[in-house]
């Protein structure tokens, strides 16, 4: 039960000024970084930090350090960082993973949703606004368009939405069989 406590207050200290948690992945989470990001989390990522550096942002920042390097892991662990060691070899895996450790939602709410490009939160932009923006052919079959305030890339829900939603299916099958299993 004391685990369970001081789980709570090691999350509650990790999350931004509007609710969601913060994280900072390591070189080898690039993907699923931008998966975190689009489901609203903020989430620092650079595949040109070293282990110190991650470790003194995670602590300083009060961020969650995900990673697949076991050695970070515990190094973080001993400082008394907050630390995910992620196990899933595929991405819907490590998605299931860190919803049932965190409670993540895994859908995408676009008023939340981040820049997966930049960590930005985006923002509904006037269908008129983006014309020249985006294909003519994307400009004609869509009427939702989101922009990033800081880097500019325009997002709506095209085709590629299919495979993003079955990717979000698949991890929240994982999850529920997780769960399903630790309830026997």
């Amino acid at each position: 039960m004391k685990e369970k406590s001081l789980l709570k207050r090691e999350v509650a200290e990790s999350f931004g000024e509007d609710k969601t948690l913060k994280f900072i992945s390591d070189g080898m989470l690039g993907k699923l970084t931008r998966w975190l990001r689009m489901l609203g989390h903020d989430v620092k990522y650079s595949n040109k930090l070293d282990d110190t550096q991650l470790i003194a942002i995670a602590k300083k920042e009060r961020r969650i350090l995900l990673t697949r390097d076991l050695e970070l892991y515990q190094q973080a662990t001993a400082k008394g960082v907050d630390t995910f060691y992620l196990e899933g070899k595929i991405e819907e895996e490590k998605l299931a993973e860190l919803a049932k450790r965190f409670n993540i939602k895994l859908d995408i709410d676009m008023t939340t949703s981040r820049c997966p490009k930049c960590n930005t939160r985006v923002n509904r932009i006037p269908k008129e606004r983006i014309a020249n923006k985006v294909e003519k052919s994307t400009f004609a079959h869509y009427d939702e368009f989101w922009e990033c305030p800081k880097c500019g890339q325009i997002y709506w829900q095209g085709a590629h939405w299919t495979r993003i939603r079955t990717t979000l299916e698949k991890a929240k099958e994982i999850l529920k069989k997780t769960r399903s299993k630790n309830n026997c």
